[in-house]
Order: structure tokens, then sequence, then C-alpha cells
């Protein structure tokens, strides 16, 4: 008998307590999510990405918190959100701000955020990156950045329905999104923003958009 399905954020809860977690559909084979590194400290490639992070912060999809911690220890000011409460309970366990709340939903702050960060590939949120850089791009302040990581040059635009498998449950499906670096360009134009620099450090791809000041 097959185990019903379950919301892929309960399931991505069980991964943040230590089990395993297989991703299905994206790419074209199963491959496991590294949430165990996630859990840890920032490293030496999430400080050169959190560099280009000014103040303020919304650190979009934050996970266990690594990266707000990172940014709250640089003395800047961070807002973590993420839909699955563990993931914001681990954030605020690491002593920084969270929100149990959906980027397209109402947040504090809007139109005056200095930065907004989707690291970990969180530019895939949704299925749909251009709707995710205008939702993005109304929370920033005018010349406010998006930081953000990318899949290599060559990916293009990947949209997947894909599921979660960890524990023995069974998420129900979602849609995501890879971006490659080559893409990112049109991507934002079309979303309204800039490109202020695209950046690869020991084969991890990020770029840094801007709002126009007007």
């Amino acid at each position: 008998m097959t185990a019903a399905l379950v919301p892929w954020g309960e399931v991505f809860a069980s991964a943040l307590r230590g089990h395993p977690c297989v991703v299905h559909g994206l790419p074209d084979r199963p491959f496991s999510l590294p949430v165990s590194a996630w859990a840890e400290d920032a490293n030496g490639s999430d400080e050169v990405l959190i560099r280009q992070c000014t103040d303020p912060t919304l650190d979009v999809g934050c996970g266990p918190g690594r990266m707000a911690q990172a940014l709250a220890l640089r003395g800047l000011h961070v807002l973590g959100v993420d839909i699955v409460p563990e993931a914001v309970r681990r954030t605020r366990a690491r002593g920084v701000a969270a929100l149990h709340r959906d980027v397209f939903s109402a947040l504090p702050g809007e139109g005056r955020w200095q930065c907004v960060l989707l690291a970990d590939g969180n530019i895939g949120i949704g299925g749909e990156p251009v709707a995710l850089l205008r939702r993005v791009t109304a929370l920033l302040a005018p010349g406010g950045r998006v930081v953000a990581d990318l899949a290599p040059p060559g990916v293009g635009l990947v949209t997947r329905v894909v599921r979660l498998e960890c524990a023995g449950l069974r998420s129900e499906t979602f849609r995501w999104s890879l971006v490659g670096a080559d893409l990112i360009d049109d991507l934002s134009l079309a979303a309204g923003l800039r490109l202020h620099g695209l950046h690869e450090h020991q084969g991890r791809w990020f770029v840094v958009l801007t709002k126009d000041r007007r």
C-alpha cells in the first residue's frame, strides 16, 4: 500500500531534523539535498556571497538560518522568511529574527529593503523566476539589490514538477526552477532589475541585480 502524500514542507522539516532527503524530478535523476551542510555555520563560499549584501537584508527561504546568522554576525540587520515552521524555529534558535511567511504574502518593510538574498537556489521558488524577481523588486528600496545563487552557465531555464522523499515520507509535487548564469540577464530585465555583477567562486555562481533608483 502506497503511503499518503504529505505537504512538501512537512517532508523538508523532517530533513531539517537530520534525516536524509532526496529530490525527485530535478534534474533528471534523484539527488540528495545538502540539508546537513545548510544546518552548519556559513562557510567560505557563503561568506564571498554575503559580502555582496547590504543593510538591511531579507533572507528569502532562509532554511535553518546559516546565511541569516552570518549576515547578523557581520553587523547587518537581517530578517529570515520561510514557509516551513521548523526552518523558522531553527533560524530563531541562532538568535536571528525570522517569520513563518510566504514571500508573496505581506511582509514587513515592503519597498524599504536594501537587499534580498536568494541563496541555495531559492531563485527557483515557485517555478516562476520572473514572477519571484518582480515580487522581490517590489520589496526593495530604490537602488536596492538582489543577491542570488545560480546554476552554472549552460543550464538555461529549467522548470520541473518535483517531489521530496525523506524518512518514509513522500511529498506532494511542487514546481521548482533552475536558472543558469547565462540566462539571468534576460530574466532580470523582464523583472525590472539590472545586472550589476555576475560572479563565480570555486564553481559557485551568483549574481547581483539592482533596482533603479527612480
